[in-house]
């Protein structure tokens, strides 16, 4: 049975939801908390708003891969050349801020945040994300940034596709967020019309049913032995965060931010 946090969520100096703990004190996540799940569960969208909850740290590994597809795509690099890809995700680590309210991507000291949500890196991230040589540069990095909040007694929310079974095994606590690809379909697509890209609701779905096909095949899409699977069909964005807050309470992660910091 979920016990829930303690008290409710309120509005901080920033907008985002705060949680307060019994004593009136603001709470913070001390660990990493796993965040992983297929694309249009909303992911991004849920891990960021947590991370500012908890007065943690955010970091969007989906968004490493991405930036190193722009760089493979600028360089005019063939997608089935695996060493040549391997060999520029080699030279062109991305740089990621990891601060909740403005996660930045540098590549090559350049901002380019919103160019790596475009379809031309959508439609080429899995090819370059399956290789190998990719997958282990960039895993590393993100092993390193987790590694540095933690050591300093901080907390993180991670989300991606293989966070819990790969990245952060040892996470303390890992969540895998689904929903169906109908579901999935419609939130896409609501992204896309507020970004300014328009795709109908059919189109959206080939989309995701490619991407999971695709995405299985280079990365095993599921969950951690030891993950909660949470289906966000029928919740909202505050019932998600909502019953994830009262996970990360459940697992005693929560300490006052006076004293962490």
């Amino acid at each position: 049975m979920t016990r829930g946090v303690h008290g409710r969520a309120a509005p901080g100096r920033d907008g985002w939801a705060k949680v307060p703990g019994r004593d009136g004190r603001e709470k913070a996540l001390r660990g990493v908390v796993a965040l992983d799940g297929p694309s249009g569960t909303g992911k991004s969208t849920v891990a960021r708003r947590l991370a500012i909850a908890l007065h943690a740290r955010y970091l969007d590994t989906g968004a490493m891969y991405r930036a190193v597809t722009l760089a493979v795509l600028r360089a005019g690099i063939d997608l089935a050349d695996g060493t040549a890809v391997a060999e520029l995700a080699r030279d062109s680590v991305p740089v990621l801020g990891t601060d909740p309210a403005g996660p930045a991507v540098r590549l090559a000291g350049a901002d380019v945040a919103d160019e790596i949500r475009g379809a031309a890196v959508t439609g080429a991230v899995s090819a370059v994300a399956g290789v190998p040589e990719v997958r282990s540069v960039l895993i590393g990095e993100q092993r390193r940034i987790v590694a540095g909040v933690v050591a300093v007694g901080g907390g993180i929310v991670v989300e991606g596709r293989d966070i819990g079974t790969v990245v952060a095994p040892d996470a303390d606590l890992k969540v895998y967020l689904t929903a169906s690809a109908a579901v999935r379909a419609r939130r896409r697509s609501r992204q896309d019309a507020a970004a300014g890209r328009t795709a109908t609701v059919a189109t959206t779905r080939a989309d995701v049913d490619r991407r999971d096909a695709l995405d299985t095949r280079t990365t095993p899409l599921r969950p951690a032995d030891d993950a909660i699977e949470l289906d966000s069909s029928d919740l909202n964005v505050e019932g998600v965060i909502a019953t994830l807050l009262s996970f990360v309470d459940e697992r005693g992660l929560l300490v006052d931010e006076a004293v962490r910091q």
